[in-house]
């Protein structure tokens, strides 16, 4: 009966505890919302950045060299990256290395991940940005373009992180970046296999974020996923924005600001706009004929190509 009792007594202290670090968490996350936590140095890190042969990839580059971290490009965009990396040694003074390589093929990642680790040394930021966003109906998709959307958009973020993590995991310090959308979030017309891909992406990154956490030896390794919703890069093609002055597209500059700072913040997750993401899990907490409704007055989304 004792020991029935003092179980019962330690339960209703754990619960207590639980609350009261639970509100504590909640006013921390309210504080942040006015008072944002300060911005870390990227200074001297060596960021690795798929995708920089245009668009957002190409803007972060930049962006991340003008705050004085060191660059590393990868595009199988060879004249593109180039380019890329002419504008980061032009606009700030840093050499950008540039390699070419197809992130969907597990074989190119090891091999690039030798030799940047040779030629410029260990990567302690990963920003794992290159993507495919091809818009048709589902039935319209070739079962050949449904699988390079997935080759690209989420198999490529697991060689990359088998290539770069470990080095992170060992020294107990890095931050993976990884891009999903909006459309990783809610289901979108056209975009079947992308909101699928993009879905598995925050998947991925939740739990390889939960997988470090639990060990509490590596706690200086951080994850952060983004959501954008358009981003003007070309991938979407025909946009459909019914309240262009509440839900714009966004320019590449603007997007690589946004995902920088999240990165500097140590955010576990972020949409663009900010807003979104919470909009999204508040309609989440509504029956589902309400997310629809909503959607439906927003009519915001994608025409098929």
């Amino acid at each position: 009966m004792l020991l029935k009792l003092y179980s019962t007594l330690v339960l209703l202290l754990d619960i207590l505890l639980l609350m009261v670090r639970c509100t504590l968490s909640i006013l921390q996350a309210t504080f942040e919302i006015v008072v944002p936590p300060k911005e870390k140095s990227v200074a001297g890190e060596t960021v690795l950045i798929t995708g920089t042969g245009h668009g957002m990839g190409r803007e972060l580059a930049i962006k991340f060299a003008a705050l004085g971290a060191n660059p590393v490009c990868i595009d199988i965009n060879e004249k593109g990256n180039a380019e890329t990396a002419r504008m980061v040694a032009d606009l700030t003074g840093k050499k950008a290395p540039t390699y070419k390589c197809d992130v969907s093929n597990r074989d190119e990642v090891l091999a690039l991940a030798a030799k940047v680790r040779a030629e410029v040394g260990e990567v302690t930021v990963l920003v794992n940005n290159a993507g495919i966003m091809p818009t048709h109906p589902l039935l319209k998709h070739s079962p050949q373009e449904i699988k390079k959307i997935f080759d690209i958009n989420v198999m490529a973020h697991f060689w990359m992180l088998e290539a770069f993590l470990p080095s992170m995991i060992q020294k107990n310090h890095g931050h993976v970046v990884a891009m999903s959308s909006m459309a990783g979030t809610m289901g979108l017309s056209n975009l079947v296999p992308y909101c699928a891909s993009k879905y598995a992406v925050r998947g991925l990154m939740e739990a390889i974020s939960e997988e470090l956490r639990e060990d509490a030896r590596i706690n200086n390794v951080k994850f952060t996923t983004i959501c954008p919703y358009m981003v003007d890069t070309g991938l979407c093609e025909k946009p459909r924005i019914k309240f262009p002055s509440i839900l714009s597209m966004l320019g590449p500059s603007e997007a690589a600001d946004e995902i920088i700072t999240a990165m500097r913040r140590n955010y576990h997750e972020v949409s663009i706009p900010k807003s979104l993401l919470n909009i999204n899990n508040i309609c989440r907490v509504f029956p589902p004929k309400v997310c629809l409704l909503i959607k439906d007055f927003l009519d915001s989304g994608v025409e098929a190509v």
